[in-house]
């Protein structure tokens, strides 16, 4: 009799406090919601690649106008980063591989900089609620003084050229990556798909390794070839990241990171950041029709190189509006979560973090634009990962091979 009494007393005390907090009546699903949404409050979150420079750049384009539901549709913006808990990302500066001449490298150095230019202006425009951040502490300081921090990343090498002091021009200007080539091969090595060129990373390719090593700068191994990727991590002196990669076996894509590579990252104390493009996350259905319209756009374009301002801008448009007229199946949520549970079991909850590429093509159902983040975080609460797991998918993973490369650099003086 003692103890149903003391069931009784207990149940009654219970119910009395879940009436009072607001939790009587609530299912299940709405008390993981809530679990979900206190933990990614609370957390630094940090995605660590997006291509909105590309808008940025385009003078009729506000970051801190809200573009969800808008048409051309960009996915980030300060709006759209506060609404989804972001407190802050790499803003990519990105060039298409084009000729690989004196005078290609010159006019991707000039696109470069005009990136960096529109990151610096977006930034000091909006002064208010942006800070442009350097070290991987910044990213914590920058937070408590309430505004987002703006990390730049340089995407493909080819602006380097053949001139080493490049590399520390573009670590002044505040990158603190630099993805070693993109969708061809470069001077620096082979892309993961392209043909077989260098067979690796190139004698140059060596040498930015070593001097971004020397700065302090993150090497950034996706988009690169297999037997790139291997070379790369031989090199550096600091562990590399893939800034927007996901899992071969989950989506056989080149592309992508076998479970070996996420091995060697995971020995080199490396982190690979879950891109959520659709088609890096599972495989597209066949959509003849899609694809007949996207050649067509890129012909008429030239491949998207060596267009004016204007001409990208208004290819930029038409791009988003064949989205529009032919609606790519997108992957969802928890096709993204199955890549992480992945890369978990073979590689580590270390070596694991987030890079949407958004504004490159990344998004998937359920999570569209910055506005939508904490899904990924509600989606990682449903499959029992802690807030110390999360806080590390988010940013602690990340951060940590940033101090690694910093210390480095530092000894190194």
């Amino acid at each position: 009799m003692k103890n149903v009494a003391y069931q009784v007393a207990a149940l009654t005390a219970f119910l009395m406090i879940t009436t009072q907090t607001g939790f009587a009546g609530k299912d299940p699903e709405a008390r993981l919601r809530q679990k979900a949404e206190r933990i990614h409050r609370k957390i630094l979150t940090l995605d660590s690649h997006n291509d909105t420079p590309m808008w940025l750049a385009d003078t009729s384009y506000s970051f801190a106008e809200d573009h969800r539901g808008k048409r051309p549709r960009n996915r980030v913006d300060i709006p759209g980063m506060k609404a989804g808990g972001l407190d802050g990302a790499f803003f990519a500066v990105f060039t298409s591989q084009g000729e690989r001449s004196e005078e290609g490298n010159l006019h991707a150095m000039n696109e470069a900089l005009k990136l960096f230019e529109a990151i610096d202006k977006t930034v000091e425009r909006h002064s208010g609620q942006l800070e442009k951040a350097i070290t991987a502490r910044d990213a914590a300081d920058i937070n408590r003084r309430g505004k987002l921090a703006v990390f730049i990343g340089v995407e493909n090498g080819y602006p380097i050229g053949n001139d080493l002091s490049n590399v520390e021009k573009f670590y002044k200007l505040g990158a603190r990556y630099i993805t070693l080539c993109h969708t061809r091969n470069n001077d620096l090595c082979d892309s993961s798909t392209d043909s077989t060129e260098h067979n690796g990373v190139t004698p140059l390719g060596y040498r930015v390794i070593e001097e971004m090593n020397r700065l302090g700068m993150l090497i950034d191994v996706s988009h690169v070839s297999d037997k790139s990727f291997y070379d790369a991590i031989k090199a550096s002196k600091t562990p590399v990241i893939a800034s927007h990669s996901c899992a071969r076996a989950i989506c056989n894509n080149p592309r992508n990171l076998d479970d070996d590579m996420l091995r060697a990252l995971a020995a080199d104390d490396g982190v690979i950041q879950m891109c959520i493009l659709s088609s890096y996350v599972k495989t597209p259905e066949p959509f003849p029709q899609r694809d007949s319209a996207q050649a067509a756009l890129r012909l008429k374009y030239r491949g998207f190189r060596g267009l004016s301002d204007e001409e990208m801008n208004q290819a930029r448009k038409e791009w988003y509006a064949l989205e529009d007229t032919y609606p790519q199946k997108l992957a969802t949520v928890a096709d993204v979560v199955d890549h992480i549970d992945h890369i978990v079991k073979v590689a580590g909850i270390r070596h694991v973090g987030i890079g949407t590429d958004f504004d490159g093509g990344g998004a998937v159902s359920g999570c569209g634009d910055a506005s939508e983040m904490n899904n990924i975080t509600l989606e990682l609460v449903r499959r029992g990962y802690s807030a110390r797991q999360i806080r590390m998918i988010w940013s602690g993973n990340l951060l940590r091979v940033m101090q690694e490369a910093e210390a480095f650099a530092s000894a190194s003086k």
